[in-house]
């Protein structure tokens, strides 16, 4: 019989050391993960390597070279552990090197040219006598995990595998396997009560605030913070109806020239109509106006700024950040150089205006960076916690290879495989955008003042 008090057995393995490094953006609680993991197999006698920055050093480490202690990675098994779980920051470093990049099919896994940077990878894990890689990162960093492991099914017969568990990282909280990731509810309260201090700066001088958060594929975190904030309206990617799509020709910025697809034709993009978006709010406006409350706090996800119609970049920046916008080959422009609140708050006005005869102090802002190192919550250092000791339990207790760690009901620990979370075709993780027949979502539209139809 188990004694309640008992310490959990160390089961016999073959693990000797293991490797962890976080890939991507910051996330509140990092280190909870990261010094649950270094924690679990240290006590278990298994070495532990902080490989730091990302994936860089692992990449650039060329054959016959050694990666260097104290500037690619740490021994986490000789730190002093003790208070590192709830202290912010990341203590190995971050950084967006994608070794996967150039896999963009399961042919190109038997590509030499494009699995160079895997193999990179790997050689140098083995040159540190690694055993087992435990990634902490977002949809990229899963999709590279997953391409990891399964390039290594192509090495020759006897060679060495190095075993991959992937830990879910996204502030965003946009990817299956997770209801919810570590660090959204730290940065939806960070996001929250900025939206509470705006809500009352607008109160008290009959203002408005229009105000894009971050997400990118999905707009968790959006309606986390309009919820928590109070916000008057949110509305993000997944709001927008069939009717507000249009379409429109794509064109490179700096050349002025139209963007031809593979066949020569002029590429097309989906764009949102802004007029459709602009009349939505003012509706929401003139609702708080008719129920005596002529202020508030408008919340956009940063998505919606993808599928804007080209000319709105163009009234959004100078001239020189116009030229260099670069599309990608779906037609698409980087978010994080779009900053839209500006021009729509202006736009939302001009609507304002045109509809009452009445000017209203709007003004646009644009909140993000700032949330992705602050103190964590204690939910999301017990979620991360839970998340790193997963780690050490799928690869000794479990022997599990080629997994996703995720909790359950009461945060019980799930094993998600790869198969079930990366798309096999495209080797992209499935992204989970909110669904608007989820009462997460409709949770908002309950609490915001009702416009009539």
């Amino acid at each position: 019989m188990v004694h309640p008090l008992d310490y959990p057995t160390v089961p016999k393995t073959d693990l000797r050391r293991v490797a962890v490094l976080f890939s991507g953006g910051p996330a509140p609680a990092a280190n909870a993960v990261i010094g649950s993991v270094a924690l679990c197999f240290t006590q278990a006698g298994i070495e532990v390597l902080g490989i730091r920055n990302g994936y860089t050093y692992l990449m650039d480490c060329k054959p016959g070279q050694s990666l260097q202690e104290g500037k690619a990675y740490l021994r986490l098994d000789r730190m002093e552990l003790e208070g590192l779980r709830t202290s912010p920051g990341i203590v190995i470093g971050t950084a967006r090197a994608n070794p996967g990049k150039k896999v963009k099919t399961a042919a190109d896994l038997q590509n030499d040219e494009a699995t160079a940077p895997l193999r990179a990878v790997y050689e140098a894990l083995r040159s540190l006598n690694v055993d087992a890689l435990i990634s902490i990162g977002g949809d990229d960093t899963l999709t590279t995990a997953a391409k990891f492991h399964l390039w290594q099914q192509y090495l020759p017969p006897g060679s060495p595998r190095i075993r991959v568990v992937h830990l879910p990282k996204t502030i965003d909280n946009d990817y299956q396997g997770i209801d919810f990731t570590f660090g959204y509810f730290t940065a939806v309260e960070m996001l929250a009560q900025q939206v509470r201090n705006l809500l009352a700066d607008a109160r008290s001088t009959g203002a408005y605030y229009v105000v894009q958060v971050m997400g990118r594929a999905a707009g968790w975190l959006a309606y986390g913070a309009a919820i928590a904030g109070e916000a008057s309206f949110v509305l993000s990617l997944e709001d927008i109806p069939p009717e507000w799509w249009i379409s429109e020709e794509t064109f490179d910025p700096k050349s002025g020239q139209k963007v031809l697809d593979p066949t020569g034709k002029p590429q097309t993009r989906k764009v949102i109509n802004v007029q459709a978006m602009v009349d939505r709010v003012v509706q929401t406006v003139l609702a708080r106006d008719q129920a005596g409350k002529p202020y508030g706090v408008i919340l956009l996800a940063e998505g919606l700024v993808e599928y804007l119609p080209l000319e709105e970049f163009r009234q959004t920046l100078s001239e020189d950040e116009y030229r260099v916008l670069t599309p990608d080959e779906f037609g698409h422009f980087p978010v994080s150089q779009l900053k839209y609140s500006g021009r729509l708050a202006r736009l939302i006005n001009d609507e304002y205006q045109k509809r009452t005869g009445k000017k209203k102090k709007i003004t646009g802002l644009q909140f993000g960076y700032e949330v992705r190192c602050h103190p964590a919550t204690a939910f999301d250092i017990v979620l991360g916690s839970q998340l790193g000791v997963g780690a050490y339990r799928a690869l000794v207790e479990r022997g599990l290879d080629a997994v996703m760690v995720s909790v359950g009901r009461q945060l019980s620990l799930v094993y998600e495989p790869f198969g079930n979370l990366v798309d096999s075709v495209k080797l992209r993780a499935i992204a989970r955008p909110l669904d608007p027949q989820e009462d997460f979502h409709q949770l908002a539209r309950y609490l915001e003042v009702r416009v009539k139809n």
